[in-house]
Formats: structure tokens, C-alpha cells, sequence
């Protein structure tokens, strides 16, 4: 994730959204529990994520008002929420 997602994570306490992704590796499902990775590649949270592996990678980096044109719906504004997210790391 960018810098600025990571800080409104831990600092501010906010859901994880498509915009901030910079990257997505591995293969996981809708709800499966995910590590959530600053810049630098350290490890600040794990989530429940609401969308799949294949779908995230066409979502990343984009707005939320355009997930539905490029998924076909779009069930979830957040790619994790913040009610299913624990920070690990302090700034």
C-alpha cells in the first residue's frame, strides 16, 4: 500500500480502500484473513479482505465509485474494513 494508506490505517483508524493498493501477491479468497504491508514491505495489519485475489488485482489503485463498472457489482466499498482489520504496528 502507499504511504498514505498506511497512515490512515494506523494512525486514523480507517478501512483499507482500493485507491491506496500499490500491490497484491498470493492467492485468497473473500473472506480470508490477509497481511497488509506498508511501503517499505513491513508488516502493519491483518484483515478479513472482502475481495478475491483475481478481482483485487483489477481493482487496486482505483476509486471506489469505479469498482461496479469494472467488476459488474460492487458489494463492498472497502477492500477491508475497518471493523476487520488489526493494526500490529504504531507510527
Amino acid at each position: 500500500m502507499d504511504a498514505g494508506a498506511a497512515d490512515a490505517i494506523v494512525r486514523q483508524g480507517r478501512s483499507l480502500l482500493p485507491p491506496g493498493i500499490t500491490a497484491c501477491s498470493g492467492d485468497f479468497d473473500i473472506g480470508d484473513a490477509v497481511i497488509v504491508r506498508d511501503p517499505d514491505g513491513r508488516t502493519i495489519a491483518k484483515g478479513l479482505i472482502n475481495y478475491a485475489a483475481a478481482d483485487l488485482q483489477r481493482i487496486m489503485g482505483r476509486r471506489r465509485d469505479e469498482i461496479e463498472a469494472i467488476l459488474g457489482r460492487r458489494e463492498y466499498d472497502e477492500v477491508i474494513h475497518r471493523d476487520h482489520l488489526v493494526v500490529m504496528e504504531t507510527r
